[in-house]
């Protein structure tokens, strides 16, 4: 039981500082935050594109953030179907898209809730290859927190750094 509680203190972390990163933009102000309101419907458009040519890390960005969002979900949640894993998943990041639009603090994009979501999908997958490893779904949420906790040292300590720089 402690072991969840420790997932579930990393979970709403870890969904503190991906609000930060994708709502607020890593701003410390509110003042520094630029007014838009657009929406883009278009998946794998406009959006993405810069210059004539796909911008690929902004794809792999949105993927690699969310990666832990299906991590800390399938440590908590296992037993729930994948159909319904993924639908929360992809609520998450609608809620997030729905957010930037809300306070004009960002483009509302179909490729970010594509590519979030398929981030999350991703985290959920590669849950289930430490399991295969560890053998048990005890050893493998320990593993994975332990790995958390120093993934969420190092991005503290990023913010920390930056907050310093500022």
């Amino acid at each position: 039981m402690k072991k969840k509680k420790i997932t579930l203190f990393l979970a709403i972390l870890y969904l503190i500082i991906l609000t930060w990163i994708i709502v607020f933009k890593m701003q410390f102000s509110f003042e520094n935050l630029y007014t838009i309101r657009h929406i883009n419907l278009v998946p794998f458009g406009e959006s993405v594109i810069i210059n004539g040519k796909v911008d690929f890390d902004e794809i792999i960005d949105n993927i690699i953030v969310f990666i832990p969002v299906g991590l800390y979900f399938q440590m908590l949640k296992r037993n729930i179907k994948i159909g319904k894993k993924i639908g929360i998943i992809a609520g998450i990041s609608l809620t997030y898209e729905i957010m930037q639009y809300v306070l004009a603090i960002g483009a509302t994009d179909i490729t970010d809730l594509i590519t979030n979501t398929l981030g999350g999908l991703l985290g959920l997958g590669i849950y289930e290859v430490f399991y295969q490893f560890c053998k048990n779904e005890e050893k493998t949420n320990g593993t994975l927190n332990v790995l958390a906790m120093i993934g969420t040292a190092f991005v503290v300590a990023l913010l920390l750094l930056l907050v310093i720089m500022n």
